[in-house]
């Protein structure tokens, strides 16, 4: 035997030993909300800071205007708004203390919802208060705009709008990515391009990304080759390096939904969808160093897209936070207790 095919064996070995499939547990969602009217996609939470048990779970439903729409539910799954008319939203993220550039005159910070209006190629944002929701700008955005990551940099407080575009045949394989500064000036959110980065394999399409703001990393899904990893900052001196390639294995369906559960110290979790029909499965990554992979569980929610984590307490009965999973058939959105989730890592 050669010592190049002695090599490339040992290197497979070693492969093999690497990969172990993770252990996977059964979870029951605490409720289920009510049903969108077409189709939904991908939900965000919004933390209500003084009242958490009145905190809120946006939603969208993805079809074509007139009845495209971001749906506004409760903890208890009821529907407290909706906003039609948006041609064809697929994902939505929240973001909080947006600063206004031009401080003064009455002018607060506020907190955001950003939405991507694929046929109409932009961002629609809406501001969330305990009030309720309401529209506070668009932004010009890249063709076919669908996954959505909001980051807030932690030395200034700017916010940023990481955005997917639907993968086509001819797609770039570079610079996959666009990256939004928004600005806040007379009650109204406009955005600028800053960047584009990233890679794309070319297979099926990206849209899950999310994004830890304290450690400063992006992470979207690749969906058919694994999840990429990068610096979130658009002035970082790696800002164009790719940091890592993570969840090449083990899936069965697309990788989608991605959502990050955050613990003191840089501690918590990654959490990555694998969309199996009727029956989802959710890989649990460490959310520090190497991201290994920990644990996996189901809910029984049916082709899942977008998923939505937080562990902010949100009263008594989501104590150590709350996960939220598309669930495709009934046309609605799962929640979870993270106690029934956290328990399965010792926890």
């Amino acid at each position: 035997m050669s010592g190049y095919r002695a090599l490339l064996l040992v290197f497979a070995a070693c492969s093999l030993v690497a990969w172990q499939a993770p252990q996977i547990f059964e979870v029951k969602p605490a409720l289920g909300t009510k049903p969108v009217t077409d189709d939904p996609d991908d939900p965000a939470i919004w933390i209500n800071a003084a009242h958490p048990e009145q905190s809120l779970v946006l939603g969208t439903n993805k079809v074509q205007a007139p009845r495209g729409a971001l749906v506004v539910f409760g903890l208890d799954g009821e529907i407290r708004q909706t906003f039609t008319g948006i041609d064809r939203p697929n994902n939505v993220d929240v973001e909080y203390g947006l600063q206004p550039s031009n401080p003064g005159a009455g002018s607060q910070p506020i907190d955001i919802a950003v939405v991507t209006e694929r046929l109409k190629d932009r961002l629609r944002i809406f501001s969330v208060t305990a009030q309720g929701v309401r529209e506070a700008g668009t932004v010009a955005c890249c063709r076919e705009p669908m996954g959505i990551g909001l980051y807030r940099r932690p030395r200034d407080g700017a916010i940023f709008a990481i955005v997917a575009p639907k993968g086509r045949p001819d797609s770039p394989r570079t610079n996959y990515l666009w990256q939004y500064q928004l600005e806040l000036k007379g009650g109204k959110v406009s955005g600028k391009l800053v960047r584009k980065f990233g890679r794309f394999s070319g297979t099926k399409e990206i849209e899950a990304v999310v994004v830890d703001d304290e450690l400063g990393f992006v992470y979207y899904s690749d969906e058919g080759a694994g999840i990429r990893k990068y610096h979130a900052d658009p002035d970082h001196a790696g800002a164009a390096t790719e940091l890592a390639l993570l969840g090449t294995q083990g899936y069965q369906g697309d990788r989608e939904g991605l959502a990050l559960y955050t613990a003191p110290g840089g501690q918590g979790y990654l959490i990555s969808t694998d969309q199996l029909p009727r029956n989802s499965e959710y890989k649990v990554y460490a959310r520090s160093g190497q991201n290994q992979l920990l644990f996996a569980f189901k809910g029984g929610a049916d082709t899942t897209d977008g998923i939505e984590v937080t562990s902010t307490p949100l009263g008594a009965r989501f104590p150590k936070g709350l996960f939220v999973a598309m669930n495709s058939a009934p046309k609605n959105f799962l929640l979870y207790d993270m106690r029934d989730i956290l328990k399965f890592n010792g926890r």
